[in-house]
């Protein structure tokens, strides 16, 4: 019968999404690059899995795999491609639901218009909650393939640093990225964003993410941008981030407040894999 999925994408950031709920998610760190394999597999940036839920006060549990193998704490287009397969399933109404993540519990509201908004809880900027292994500062500075790096560093459920630049297009994220990402200061990886200042209420951004490579879009990695020029006071609350793949909304008023993100869900096809 082959393994049946569902394929997805959150402006251009690619999932596949299976079906968990009544039997065990049973593949190995190999069968999971075999399957992300763009060429012989499938492809995607991450793998979902949509499972029975562990704390009881959520719905459901979705797990997060790495095209490389490897499990991530959050995803922010994932988790709006999650709802979206679980209203399509008749599992979620329209209007607000909780989802459980492997960093924790997650708020969704289904939107009339078809987007997702999801509440991805507070930006903890703490050294130890990221995790980096420096003294808590803004921006932190490291000198990396001797270039003196200045970066914001903050946790979305994931590890985020945030480089400020002048362009995206042009800024050189493949090799930034590869670098800092791995830096023994990073005991956990990191993923890497550029983000260009456009006004106060719209920048772009890049993302390499950790596991994955540059990504069309990173909605955790949207959230850390803004959450990192929020709290230097270079925004406004509510900030339009456009990616390659498309547009997001992400809203935070502050400490002390959950940090929201709302963007699109698309699914693509539906398929059966064979080994």
């Amino acid at each position: 019968m082959g393994l049946h999925f569902s394929k997805m994408h959150g402006i251009g950031n690619d999932f596949v999404v299976l079906d968990c709920r009544t039997q065990p998610f049973a593949l190995d760190a190999a069968q999971i690059v075999a399957l992300g394999d763009r060429h012989v597999g499938i492809g995607f940036d991450q793998l979902l899995t949509i499972e029975l839920a562990r704390d009881p006060s959520c719905l459901f549990y979705y797990g997060i795999y790495n095209a490389d193998g490897s499990k991530s704490g959050q995803c922010g287009n994932g988790v709006r491609c999650v709802a979206a397969w679980l209203k399509r399933a008749g599992a979620l109404g329209t209007g607000a639901a909780r989802l459980q993540a492997p960093s924790g519990p997650v708020a969704v509201e289904l939107l009339a218009d078809g987007r997702v908004r999801v509440d991805m809880g507070e930006p903890r900027f703490a050294p130890d909650d990221v995790p980096l292994t420096l003294p808590a500062a803004d921006p932190y500075v490291l000198v990396v393939d001797d270039e003196r790096i200045e970066f914001g560093a903050v946790s979305m459920g994931n590890p985020h640093a945030v480089i400020e630049v002048a362009d995206v297009a042009v800024a050189p994220l493949a090799q930034i990225g590869a670098a800092l990402s791995t830096n023994a200061h990073f005991p956990q990886g990191c993923n890497i964003g550029v983000v260009q200042f456009v006004d106060r209420t719209h920048v772009k951004l890049r993302v390499r993410e950790r596991g994955a490579g540059e990504t069309l879009a990173c909605g955790t990695g949207a959230c850390a941008a803004v959450a990192v020029l929020r709290r230097r006071a270079k925004v406004d609350a509510t900030v339009a981030v456009d990616l390659p793949g498309g547009r997001l909304e992400i809203r935070w008023d502050g400490p002390g407040h959950a940090l929201w993100m709302t963007g699109p869900a698309a699914f693509v096809y539906e398929g059966d894999w064979h080994e």
